[in-house]
């Protein structure tokens, strides 16, 4: 008697929504810069609703209820017994991490610099400079030098000019070194991956980045030590993270209770399930609503910015997948450990860009850019996850190992 292999991944149909995600994508892309537009005070004044701190927008209020409304569904259908699961393995969570912290900075910062310093110098222009914040601490009069910038006096105000392309440099590195982590439980869903690993990595994410944020960037940007955004990131957290995994978490235990098993699968979550990616399709009218006016006044300075992020986002995804590979991860831990070091956590990158270096500063600019190409490009990584199922062993059903060895013994004989 032979030994039975692995039946194949389940394989679900598709809803409308999933079939035809790239159109509602574009077409939501469209609506977003058209409202940005043609309404701008409406943008405007949604994109003033937000948490501030330290004069830095943290928290947009209308993207975070959005992203409540994304992140929900996702929350309540974890059964936290995975969870505990899923922190057991080491393998994934360790390849996550090598590659959040290990890889992707230096990658990020060394091709953002071929680009932006090199390739499209010329287009961004050799003459083309910055004025931003003076670093902190820093007490210089009009005239000195302090690395590659120059004090200068604006409006009574002392500014450091720096060339333009170096500022884009700042918030390009400001990007790769915040991992995502809220977004990312949304990517891992919609690729089918596991719920309950991606959680325990947004966890550890969460963790890592309050203690690796500001002495990497600071190494990284040459300015010392980066002081680290302790408000924006536990702020973002708690409100990206923590309050839909607990609305999630009591609301599952009541609704079990209360109705059961049968009717929570069958009725409960067949209502949620196209929640999650309505929320997603508002949120990209909103992100695009609030910078339409930037994206049409500055439409090749979004591309030169663009194509370098873009790279490097298929690069640490190629990297992570190939590894996840390499050691044997079932595809339910290797789409989300890939997914996760592709991803960015820009809501913290462009609270530090402002606070750094001003609003109006190149940098923040580069980490608005980072937003508008994050969920396209991420959801164009969830597709070749969900193509390329078939190159990861399947999960094995429980039970498996038993009958398998009981199926070697009897061909033994």
């Amino acid at each position: 008697m032979s030994t039975p292999t692995a039946p194949p991944p389940e394989t679900k149909a598709l809803s409308l929504f999933e079939r035809y995600l790239s159109l509602w994508v574009l077409l939501c892309i469209g609506a977003g810069i058209a409202l940005g537009k043609l309404a701008p005070q409406i943008a405007a004044r949604l994109d003033a609703m937000s948490v501030n701190v330290n004069g830095a927008p943290v928290v947009s209020i209308p993207i975070a209820i959005c992203l409540f409304f994304m992140m929900y569904p996702i929350m309540v259908k974890i059964d936290f017994a995975e969870v505990l699961k899923a922190g057991r393995s080491v393998k994934p969570v360790l390849l996550t991490l090598f590659v959040n912290w290990g890889v992707k900075p230096f990658t990020m910062y060394a091709i953002a610099l071929l680009f932006l310093g090199t390739l499209f110098y010329g287009f961004i222009g050799p003459d083309a400079v910055d004025h931003v914040k003076m670093p902190l601490g820093l007490d210089l009069p009009a005239g000195a030098i302090h690395g590659d910038g120059r004090v200068v006096e604006i409006g009574g105000v002392r500014m450091l000019e720096v060339p333009l392309w170096r500022s884009y440099l700042a918030g390009c590195i400001l990007l790769g070194i915040a991992p995502c982590t809220a977004m990312v439980l949304v990517w891992g869903f919609l690729a089918k991956g596991n719920d309950g690993h991606t959680l325990v990595m947004v966890a550890i994410n969460s963790l890592s980045m309050l203690l690796l944020y500001g002495p990497l960037g600071g190494f990284l940007l040459g300015v010392g030590r980066l002081p680290v955004p302790w408000q924006a990131l536990v702020l973002s957290i708690a409100i990206y993270v923590a309050l839909p995994l607990a609305a999630g978490y009591v609301s599952r235990k009541l609704i079990l209770r209360a109705k059961g098993e049968a009717w929570f699968k069958e009725r409960f979550l067949h209502f949620l399930t196209p929640i999650t990616i309505i929320a997603l399709l508002l949120t990209l009218i909103l992100l695009f609503s609030f910078k339409g006016e930037v994206i049409i006044s500055n439409p090749l300075t979004i591309v030169w910015i663009a194509i370098p992020l873009f790279l490097q986002t298929l690069l640490i995804f190629a990297l992570g997948y190939a590894l996840a590979r390499m050691l044997r991860l079932r595809y339910e831990d290797a789409a989300p450990s890939a997914l996760i070091g592709a991803s960015n956590h820009f809501e913290v990158a462009i609270a530090t860009a402002t606070m750094l270096f001003g609003l109006s500063s190149g940098a923040a600019l580069a980490t608005v850019v980072g937003v508008l190409i994050e969920v396209p490009t991420m959801l164009l990584l969830v597709k070749a996850c969900v193509a390329s199922q078939g190159w990861f062993a399947p999960k094995r059903p429980q039970g498996y190992r038993i009958k398998s060895h009981i199926a070697r013994r009897i061909s033994l004989r």
